[in-house]
């Protein structure tokens, strides 16, 4: 009996991945003969070759620099409005306003990315204006819910020192939380922008613009130079952002 039980999973898994093969209609013979096998590798040796001239490399360039815009500007919308939404969410005005509030961050950053950039491209139209919109959307349901959170986590002895002497309440929240809340609100600023990064490269596929739309061109013209040649873009755009980032939050949220 208890060889049997020890055998059941491993024959659940073997029969589920049939039955996978059986459902999808999949030809593992095409897949894995030598005829396929050769043809992926003549598509993969494409990408071994990057497109270096002078035209491709301005055109990567012009394509890096607007998705390094749209996740800039889309990280710092989605910082403001998280902020904006933290407030109520962290129960600073009532009940009431903390519910709606807690509502909708989550209705925000439960629409992903892509799909955010899909109902900005119909209603934006073609571009990296849809984009820099979808990446604060969905940043901005991110970033409230954590500045919420560190809001409720933030001693409040300051500010209600501050209130006690006189100062208003606009006043005690700059110089008596905001100080303490500060690196924690950089630090979860940086971190969705590195993410953010990534993700505008891949919202190009749905045409809002960047290296992913030109990513998108080239792979469907089967251009695998000038595909190779964004896609090194995309790797050395992101290390030079992580670096970056890391040299921000050394400076300006460590001690």
């Amino acid at each position: 009996m208890r060889l049997l039980s020890r055998a059941a999973a491993p024959l659940l898994l073997l029969l589920a991945v049939v039955a996978s093969f059986t459902y999808l209609q999949l030809d593992a013979a095409a897949v894995f003969s030598l005829e396929g096998a050769q043809r992926m590798g003549d598509y993969a040796a494409g990408f071994l070759h990057p497109d270096l001239s002078a035209s491709q490399l301005r055109a990567t360039g012009l394509g890096a620099l607007e998705t390094l815009a749209m996740s800039a500007i889309g990280t710092l919308l989605a910082a403001l409005l998280g902020l904006s939404l933290a407030l109520p969410a962290a129960g600073r005005f009532g009940s009431l306003s903390k519910a709606a509030s807690r509502l909708l961050l989550n209705a925000l950053r439960a629409i992903p990315e892509l799909v955010w950039a899909a109902l900005m491209v119909l209603a934006a139209g073609l571009g990296p204006n849809a984009g820099t919109l979808a990446l604060a959307l969905h940043t901005a349901g991110v970033l409230g819910r954590l500045f919420a959170e560190a809001l409720e986590n933030t001693p409040s002895g300051p500010s209600e020192a501050l209130r006690l002497a006189g100062s208003g309440r606009i006043s005690a929240f700059c110089y008596g939380t905001l100080p303490l809340l500060w690196p924690q609100l950089v630090a979860y600023s940086l971190y969705r922008w590195e993410n953010n990064i990534r993700m505008a490269s891949v919202l190009g596929f749905v045409g809002a613009g960047g290296l992913g739309q030109m990513l998108y061109l080239s792979l469907s013209l089967f251009q695998q130079a000038q595909a190779a040649t964004v896609i090194l873009a995309m790797l050395l755009m992101v290390l030079a952002v992580d670096a970056l980032s890391g040299w921000m939050r050394m400076r300006w949220v460590r001690p």
